[in-house]
């Protein structure tokens, strides 16, 4: 008897395929778009993505013969999705609402609506793998980085777990971009040209500062520059430390600037409507380099700045993350206490994996890298791997 799998067709090329080549391999396949935001308000200039993007999910079911239907989930991700980054941003921490959708939306609501539609899978357009093992008689299921190392989205799945992983298939992980727009060229498929979506997951391609607007007040504040002498110079490479502890607090401190450490330069519109390593917005003209935003201060309403992407107010080697924040895709791999394990790490999507080990303590989960890394935000997300598969993440501290 045929696998039933649904399969999210969101108007886009990648799903259209997926779609595609799970027929060709003899699924029953269900194309289900999810109708998460309408609120056309906040979308930039002639641009209504949701319309648009159902009326092509449509067209490629009908081309490929398949059933399709549409459901509206816009009150559960308003709830999950985008009442978290409300309240991220009001902290003055820097959220992640593409993996949180991922987590909450598409493999949890979607996986359970598709099950009370007689589904056996799910499948969506990442550009993942997903490998099957036995350990102690036991089925457990690893994610992999896809083919295409510039359209790997393992990153995006770092919050999954063994059940959603079980239930999902990812049927472009072992393709190229450029092989998929082939496939669905060849196919004639209304999505084959469309250009990949940009913006928030499910909103589209919008102005985050706009949309942020909806709930938090425009508010004037200082922009403080903070000097490169403020810091002292260290020569990591020379550092002895007396302990295990006196290590990971030295790497994970964070520099935390009140108004009298720089000088006043301008004005901002709020400081949550900023993040570290951000360089746009700031509207500070007659530098000689550009500034970035090292610190906000959501409290005392003050952006601080430095000038210059190599500034120290930019650059951090370790990170930490609260022991309820910590997410192991690979629990059987789970670090105990007072443990490590050398890992490669990423805290952005698209960031290349750089060498850390991570420390289990008694306090936290602590990352620390072989080499420094640029603005480390709190509220990101770090994801770990050995080699090529992704087995944790956390949220940063």
């Amino acid at each position: 008897m045929k696998k039933t799998v649904v399969v999210g067709l969101s108007g886009g090329v990648d799903s259209s395929v997926a779609a595609y080549l799970l027929k060709k391999n003899n699924y029953k396949v269900i194309g289900l778009f999810m109708k998460n935001w309408h609120d056309e308000s906040v979308t930039l200039s002639n641009n209504c993505p949701w319309l648009e993007d159902s009326y092509d999910a449509m067209l490629v079911a009908e081309k490929l013969k398949i059933p399709f239907q549409t459901i509206d989930l816009s009150d559960l991700y308003k709830k999950k999705i985008v009442d978290y980054m409300f309240e991220e941003y009001k902290r003055g921490r820097t959220p992640n609402p593409d993996i949180l959708c991922n987590r909450e939306i598409k493999f949890e609501i979607f996986l359970n609506v598709a099950t009370s539609l007689g589904a056996d899978y799910i499948a969506t357009g990442h550009y993942c793998i997903k490998k099957e093992i036995c350990n102690s008689n036991k089925s457990v299921f690893r994610l992999i980085k896809g083919k295409d190392e510039e359209k790997d989205q393992s990153y995006f799945l770092c919050q999954l777990n063994q059940k959603q992983l079980s239930k999902s298939l990812f049927p472009l992980g072992g393709f190229l971009k450029s092989e998929i727009r082939q496939i669905a060229k060849e196919l004639n498929l209304v999505t084959a040209e469309k250009k990949d979506s940009q913006g928030l997951c499910f909103i589209g391609k919008v102005s985050l500062t706009d949309f942020l607007k909806q709930k938090l007040k425009v508010n004037e504040g200082e922009i403080i520059e903070i000097k490169k002498s403020y810091f002292k110079k260290i020569d990591n490479n020379e550092l002895e430390f007396n302990s295990l502890e006196e290590k990971l607090n030295f790497y994970t401190k964070k520099n935390r600037y009140k108004k009298k450490d720089g000088k006043y330069i301008g004005l901002h519109h709020g400081a949550h409507f900023f993040t570290k390593g951000q360089r746009k917005g700031l509207s500070v003209g007659g530098m000689k380099e550009p500034l970035f935003v090292i610190d906000t201060d959501v409290n005392e309403n003050i952006v601080y700045v430095g000038k210059g992407k190599s500034h120290p107010g930019l650059i951090r080697k370790g990170i930490r993350i609260l022991h309820e924040d910590v997410h192991w895709v690979r629990p059987d791999l789970r670090i105990n206490k007072n443990q490590s394990i050398e890992v490669l790490a990423r805290i952005r999507y698209r960031q290349p994996l750089g060498k850390a080990i991570i420390y289990n303590r008694n306090d936290a989960l602590y990352v620390i890298f072989d080499k420094p890394k640029l603005a480390i935000a709190e509220g990101q997300f770090v994801a770990w791997y050995l080699n090529d598969e992704l087995i944790g993440s956390g949220v940063i501290s």
